[in-house]
């Protein structure tokens, strides 16, 4: 007898550096499959984009698989923010361009007396297409007769939703996440995007958990899906991580979502005191509430730092890092983080130090740096830390160190994976969720002069 196949959700997870595809246990909330895949950039054409044609193959061969696998009853999207496509209705008039795109600097300082006050939008003034309202101003002003054509405006998220239903729709969090187009507080478009007209190119507002549609019957018939498998609107990737915590958890709490950014929401926390200036923000939570954020580009910086090494520290290079204040200094992402303007640099010559001395000052670097950031958005209480990062001991311990307060590491799973798999039954059945892991151990050796000296060096 054929054992039956278990009910899943799809999670379409596309981050910056990669894309994966997640089957998880309708029941269990466990990742029964992953595919992965590195999320290419194409730089050849208008300007540097996503190949999504590639990433759409591979959307669909994912699919194709994890039918045969089990009964998929609906499919979530997830991806980075800072990415749009500009449609006709049919077809993209322009390729979706890659935010580290210089580009749209070139009209910096025109855009800067337009896009409003950070008041009004709680989005910093980000360089490339950081911001989507200057990715849009850039194409508008460099290629009019292309976007003349634009018809409808999809958020990177739900362009994977109208891939795979044809509906057009849009939702809080990616709106609202540095993109100069929304005023968080008042709930509305900010006025630089109405004042150009594109407030009334972006598809409908619905919630993140809503149904978008169902799949087209035709990628059902190639893939083996259902013909009744829900679409829900999709969410920002970060704000997956955030989303099991704050319905689970009470405020005060913090939630540090990982990979190649470092994202900080602190519930709770002080919107009146984020610094524009040192890359805060506030995000908007899939409640469409405002979060006091901060962010700086960790998995860049530390692969960077460490040239992508594998390397476990000893305590002997943990020991002489500390005492001979080996320090990265920021910042090794330009324009970027809370030390945005400051270039980095080593205190010692890293052509000295071994590839576990480099490991462990990179550790210390981005939980020193984290500090900074959890001080700007006013963070209190427990602190939840998702992804890659979550299985770095010497980080986790020297937070806690630094912070003095618990730091809980979710290295069961991805935070993006779980919390875009709770949109397919919404809210109302978030359940329980895993038990969280106990809190880091604090470093045994003394952290105190090194963080001083770290934090007198970029005062």
């Amino acid at each position: 007898m054929t054992a039956a196949k278990p009910r899943a959700t799809v999670v379409i997870d596309i981050g910056k550096t990669n894309a994966k595809l997640a089957l998880v246990d309708e029941a269990t909330r466990e990742i029964i499959a992953l595919r992965t895949t590195v999320n290419e950039v194409l730089t050849e054409g208008l300007y540097p984009h996503f190949d999504v044609e590639r990433i759409w193959k591979w959307i669909l061969a994912g699919l194709t698989e994890f039918a045969a696998e089990a009964e998929i009853g609906c499919i979530s999207t997830t991806t980075h923010g800072a990415a749009i496509a500009v449609t006709d209705g049919h077809d993209l008039v322009m390729p979706i361009l890659d935010y580290e795109f210089k580009g749209p600097d070139s009209v910096a300082e025109i855009y800067r007396t337009q896009r409003g006050a950070f008041w009004e939008t709680l989005s910093p003034d980000l360089p490339g297409g950081l911001n989507v309202g200057r990715q849009l101003f850039w194409q508008e002003r460099t290629y009019p007769s292309a976007f003349s054509r634009a018809k409808t405006i999809l958020f990177y998220p739900q362009f994977w939703v109208w891939r795979l239903t044809g509906v057009a729709v849009s939702e809080p969090t990616t709106l609202g996440c540095h993109t100069d187009l929304w005023n968080p507080e008042a709930g509305t478009f900010s006025r630089l995007a109405d004042d150009h007209g594109w407030s009334k190119l972006f598809a409908p507002l619905v919630r993140p958990w809503d149904t978008a549609g169902t799949i087209k019957l035709e990628l059902a018939a190639k893939t083996g899906l259902p013909p009744d498998c829900r679409v829900v609107a999709g969410i920002h990737d970060s704000n997956a991580s955030l989303l099991p915590h704050i319905l689970r958890r009470r405020a005060p709490f913090s939630v540090i979502s990982t990979g190649t950014w470092m994202i900080f929401f602190a519930v709770g926390g002080s919107i009146a005191d984020l610094d524009p200036a040192r890359d805060c923000l506030a995000n908007v939570d899939a409640l469409g509430r405002a979060i006091p954020s901060a962010r700086f580009m960790a998995g860049r910086e530390y692969s960077i730092l460490t040239e992508d090494s594998k390397a476990v520290p000893t305590e002997a290079e943990i020991a002489r890092v500390i005492d001979e204040k080996i320090m990265a200094l920021p910042s090794f992402a330009p324009g970027t983080g809370p030390f945005a303007f400051r270039e980095g640099h080593w205190s010692h010559d890293p052509a000295t130090l071994s590839p576990g001395e480099k490991v462990a000052a990179a550790s210390l670097y981005c939980a020193l740096v984290a500090e900074a950031c959890l001080q700007l958005t006013g963070a209190a209480g427990p602190i939840v830390v998702e992804g890659p990062i979550s299985r770095n001991a010497l980080y986790l311990s020297a937070l806690t160190t630094i912070v003095g307060r618990p730091v809980i590491a979710r290295t069961d799973t991805t935070g993006t994976t779980e919390g875009a798999a709770l949109l397919a039954n919404g809210p109302e059945g978030v359940g329980a969720g895993l038990p969280d892991a106990e809190p880091a151990l604090p470093l045994e050796r003394d952290l105190e002069a090194y963080a001083t000296a770290w934090r007198e060096t970029t005062d």
